[in-house]
């Protein structure tokens, strides 16, 4: 599949991750579709871990 792309966000602090997130969807083309975004948390001890995996893809201008 030509122009899929995958990114794995993560933190361990909750603002750190969304910043990081909101960083990232910033950045992206205006060429660029968001597909998919699948959140997971995990904990190990006190300390919880926030991941995204943002799936996204090129895409064609739209002509008519």
């Amino acid at each position: 599949m030509q122009g899929m792309r995958f990114k794995l966000i993560a933190a361990a602090d909750p603002d750190m991750f969304q910043d990081r997130l909101n960083r990232f969807v910033d950045s992206l083309p205006p060429d660029a579709l968001i597909v998919d975004i699948k959140f997971s948390t995990s904990t190990s001890g006190a300390q919880t871990m926030y991941a995204a995996l943002v799936h996204y893809k090129s895409v064609e201008e739209w002509t008519e």
